[in-house]
């Protein structure tokens, strides 16, 4: 495995007024990694993930992507960002929705690929439908795809397992393997044990502090994910 870091945390903090969400954090995570991020609702995965992805300023501290500043026009290109709660534009279909991203992001050649999403997904009959009026499984997967149909060095994801049938569930664990095995780095925040068997690494976050950074061997996900 390469060993350059493509995401490196140093004196990371986040406060919400006077409540920290995340206390001085310093990670890094090399490049073609799979990192399952753990912790109770409040923990701080989702703002870590959040700023990571450009998306929430830090407090203190800073984020690097793949060599440069979190947010940056560099940075975004390298992260695709899988939110918990995907929103969508109002009018546009499913495949215009894919057609935007893969050509924001320089896709030329992008039908194969969002026909295959769509397939694997289980989405093919709902390409022509506007992914706003779907069910919360539904818009999962769309946002699988969406966040897969265009290249990226880091691939963030915030719960994806939430919603999704089983069917949906193996379809996006097969595709995040095989994204890995393309070189992607996964940052994934779950308490899915389909996903964290097969990871490289867990960190559990509590209370906004690193409490565990290790392999997944042996890690009690259940008291990982109960607040004290």
């Amino acid at each position: 495995m390469n060993t350059t870091a493509v995401l490196s945390i140093s004196g990371l903090c986040k406060d919400y007024g006077e409540r920290p969400a995340l206390r001085p954090l310093d990670l890094e995570v090399v490049r073609g990694s799979r990192v399952a991020l753990l912790g109770h609702n409040g923990s701080g995965k989702t703002t870590l993930l959040r700023m990571a992805a450009g998306l929430l300023e830090p407090s203190a501290g800073q984020i690097m992507v793949d060599g440069h500043p979190a947010g940056s026009l560099e940075a975004r290109g390298a992260v695709s960002w899988l939110s918990d709660t995907p929103t969508f534009y109002d009018d546009l279909s499913l495949w215009e929705h894919l057609e935007y991203v893969a050509r924001l992001h320089g896709v030329v050649e992008w039908e194969e690929r969002a026909e295959a999403l769509l397939r694997r997904l289980h989405l093919t009959d709902r390409r022509d439908d506007l992914p706003g009026s779907f069910s919360r499984g539904l818009r999962q997967k769309a946002a699988i795809a969406l966040g897969l149909v265009r290249p990226c060095a880091v691939l963030l994801v915030d719960e994806p397992f939430v919603g999704l049938d089983t069917a949906g569930k193996e379809s996006f664990l097969a595709l995040l393997d095989e994204a890995a095995a393309s070189g992607v780095t996964l940052v994934v925040a779950t308490h899915e044990m389909g996903f964290i068997h097969r990871v490289d690494r867990v960190v559990v976050l509590r209370d906004g502090e690193v409490v565990h950074d290790g392999p997944p061997d042996g890690v009690d996900v259940d008291a990982a994910v109960r607040p004290v």
